[in-house]
């Protein structure tokens, strides 16, 4: 039996991809997601969008859960399935979304962990030589460190991101949504050597700030195998990847500012619960902030 719906799925996936603008990781797990739902629709005879209910949605959660998938997985499995159906409202194809009222266990949250800021600091102040592979991997730290980059939005990085003191790195974030975001000069030292050693390396039509020995534009899993190795040349003491110096530079700019709306717009979080869970504050810290900035929470100093 041909995969149901597979046309619906692939047209879908077209429209995260141009519309959307969403990275080609989040695409390649929307797609398993959707082709995992596919599969089990077809075992189960279940070959048209319509005869698609909560029942199915449910049974379906349910068999995942017996194959002890974790909670995290399975809040992203039925968050791609009822963005589908609600893709397929819009296109008149459902009357309903039978996935939204189905709800997925709770997960407890684990946040990553941070790397000492003396640590990392004596690290990156130990520079580089001059192999330009362990110059640009000590440029890629620093510019992770100093601007709070996701692992996407380095990789995505071209020369004309950069103005031309360097002091300003314009990053495509989540969504597509660009913003700009501060480079310090630590990392902009770095960035000046690399430019310097970059041009014996990078073809002549690749665009991509960072590129591998072959000339072309580092992949993802480059990037983190560089940034692992670099960790553990420079003794940082802890594994070194792209998440955990993101996390260490919202943790210690919040330590020392406690502006945690300035490390929202920094991170390019949405929402500022996120930057909350993200950044490890505890409700003692926000209800301090709260009760010294609120008009209407300041104690009168009568």
């Amino acid at each position: 039996m041909a995969a149901p719906f597979a046309a619906e799925i692939a047209e879908y996936l077209d429209h995260l991809r141009h519309e959307r603008c969403l990275s080609p990781h989040t695409l390649a797990a929307t797609g398993r997601d959707l082709a995992a739902f596919s599969a089990f629709c077809a075992a189960q005879g279940i070959s048209e969008l319509a005869r698609i209910d909560a029942a199915s949605v449910r049974a379906w959660a349910a068999e995942l859960r017996r194959r002890e998938r974790a909670p995290a997985s399975l809040q992203r499995y039925l968050s791609s399935l009822r963005s589908f159906f609600r893709d397929q409202l819009r296109r008149g194809r459902l009357k309903h979304n039978p996935a939204a009222d189905v709800r997925p266990p709770k997960r407890a949250r684990s946040l990553p962990k941070t790397i000492n800021s003396d640590a990392l600091n004596a690290a990156l102040n130990l520079g580089a030589g001059d192999d330009p592979a362990e110059v640009r991997d000590w440029a890629m730290a620093e510019l992770f460190y100093s601007s709070g980059l996701r692992l996407s939005e380095l990789v995505g990085l071209d020369l004309g991101a950069l103005d031309d003191g360097a002091r300003e790195v314009r990053v495509r974030g989540k969504g597509g949504k660009e913003r700009i975001v501060p480079v310090g000069g630590k990392a902009r030292a770095a960035l000046v050597r690399w430019r310097e050693l970059r041009g014996a390396w990078a073809a002549a039509d690749e665009p991509a700030l960072f590129v591998g020995a072959r000339g072309r534009r580092l992949a993802a899993r480059s990037v983190q195998r560089r940034l692992a190795a670099w960790g553990r040349r420079a003794g940082v003491g802890t594994h070194v990847h792209p998440h955990r110096l993101r996390h260490s530079f919202a943790t210690h700019l919040l330590e020392e500012s406690g502006e945690l709306r300035a490390v929202q717009e920094l991170l390019g979080h949405a929402n500022i619960a996120t930057t909350q869970i993200y950044t490890h504050l505890d409700f003692a810290h926000l209800a301090k902030v709260y009760d010294a900035a609120h008009p209407r929470a300041k104690r009168s100093r009568t």
